[in-house]
């Protein structure tokens, strides 16, 4: 899949969701359990928001030097023996990927969970060329088999499915005749993926950070399977953004304390894989060929841009994970692979307002995901920045504009301002006491689906003040 995971108009996602009582469920559930651990882990670290502000400064110090970075780490990379391709746009990067796959003749791929490669469509392009893909995540597996679900979590693609649901999707799909336990799951598909890694061509992994300094990668998950898609296909090909970097080791320390704890809350993941280029000669597994494709894709512009700060991003989702607006609506209603506020953020500048311009209206502002986020990243201030950018590009819709331009109008002029007052008032009590509504504004129209107006007198607030001061302060 692309970064778009919906043709469907994004209200009507939510209503669809909304109504989906085990989707609702699983969010709340896996909310509460992901955020109590991230606060348990946090407060036993100690001194967290001086670890916040370590983390934010070393992401903007790279922001601020990338070119450097970005550089001496393909230089690095080469150095050990690897191949880096600068893909400037998602075609570029899936191309070079497509061109390495004809030139080993594979037909097979393994693959761990990477939101870059989703981002710019990797999988479709593989299997157009007749090259079976797998993914081996256990969340992401469950969604491929699953006639390719969209994922609704940035770490927990399969959130929103219960585990009765997973058995099920096993059962048709696989054959599955066991029990709904995780336990006996999890022992099914791993079992049941172990050829694929054996017969791949070529392993396809993410990046968490790159280090510029060793021309090293990072993987931190939690599961093996990344760790099988790097050692046993003899091509690996990493596919990072090309902001996901740090300049040496001291500092990756720092961002895998800050992410592992946000993500799953835990000091460390299960897994913490640093890659150095191809094996070399004597070494007995590991892969005989290195490539590193650092991806742009629109991270240039946004780098120049008053949204730099969600570059900063580590892929944590903690933000989804204290977002109440998430919580109601799931990751899918966003209809993007990134969901959550930091999806809300993200979404619109690498695929375009045209396709994510409700993104940025689905948040309270209540800040949550500020006081969360291990960057600093000020993701609320970020979505209202783009509201504002929007409604400068008139990109709102008309109906909206005029209702709210209307208002500035009369807002402007004190005699209409009073004039209107009166008349609305007494309009609106009339509809509203004789239950008729059907004239709502549009920038009212959705406040009123959800609040009912109390039924009143065919008399303004400023007309009952004016007419007690008249009588002396008389309440009659």
């Amino acid at each position: 899949m692309s970064m778009k995971t919906s043709q469907q108009p994004f209200k009507e996602r939510i209503k669809v969701k909304m109504q989906d009582d085990v989707m609702r469920a699983s969010v709340a559930n896996a909310q509460e359990r992901m955020f109590g651990n991230r606060a348990r882990a946090a407060d036993a670290l100690g001194n967290w928001d001086d670890w916040r502000d370590m983390g934010a400064s070393i992401r903007d110090h790279v922001l601020e030097n990338l070119d450097y970075y970005l550089v001496q780490l393909s230089d690095k990379v080469i150095e050990n023996g690897g191949h880096v391709c600068f893909a400037k746009t998602a075609d570029e990067a899936t191309a070079y990927i497509e061109q390495v796959a004809k030139q080993k003749n594979a037909r097979s791929v393994v693959k761990s969970k990477s939101m870059v490669t989703e981002e710019i469509g990797l999988n479709q392009v593989l299997e157009r060329n007749g090259i079976k893909v797998v993914e081996t995540d256990l969340g992401e597996y469950i969604l491929q088999i699953d006639d390719h679900d969209a994922p609704s979590h940035i770490v927990a693609p399969a959130i929103h499915k219960n585990r009765r649901q997973v058995q099920q999707i096993f059962a048709d799909k696989l054959g599955y005749q066991g029990s709904d336990e995780p336990e006996e799951l999890t022992r099914f598909v791993r079992e049941h993926i172990r050829q694929y890694f054996v017969q791949a061509d070529i392993g396809i992994t993410g990046c968490n950070f790159a280090i510029a300094e060793s021309g090293s990668i990072a993987l931190i998950t939690n599961e093996g399977n990344a760790r099988l898609s790097t050692a046993l296909p003899k091509t690996h090909i990493a596919v990072m953004g090309m902001e996901r970097l740090v300049p040496t080791f001291k500092e990756l320390d720092v961002m895998v304390s800050l992410l592992c704890r946000s993500a799953v809350g835990l000091p460390l993941t299960g897994y913490v894989t640093v890659l150095t280029g191809p094996k070399e000669a004597d070494q007995l597994d590991g892969p005989e060929e290195f490539h590193l494709v650092i991806v742009d894709n629109g991270r240039s512009d946004i780098l120049a841009s008053e949204f730099k700060s969600i570059l900063r991003c580590i892929r944590c989702a903690a933000c989804a994970n204290t977002c109440p607006a998430y919580r109601h609506i799931g990751g899918q209603s966003y209809g993007s692979i990134y969901s959550g506020p930091i999806g809300a953020v993200l979404s619109p500048l690498l695929g375009g307002y045209e396709d994510f311009q409700d993104l940025p209206y689905a948040c309270s502002l209540c800040t949550a995901c500020n006081d969360v986020c291990p960057v600093k990243i000020p993701l609320a201030d970020l979505l209202l920045k783009h509201r504002e950018v929007m409604a400068n590009a008139k990109l709102t819709p008309l109906k909206e504009r005029l209702t709210v331009g209307a208002f500035q109008l009369i807002n402007k002029h004190p005699y209409i301002w009073q004039q209107s007052i009166r008349l609305g008032a007494k309009a609106a009590n009339k509809m509203i006491n004789n239950g008729d509504m059907r004239f709502k504004p549009q920038a009212v129209e959705e406040w009123h689906e959800t609040r009912d107006l109390p039924h009143t007198s065919h008399e303004s607030f400023r007309d009952w003040f004016a007419k007690r001061q008249n009588n002396g302060g008389s309440h009659d």
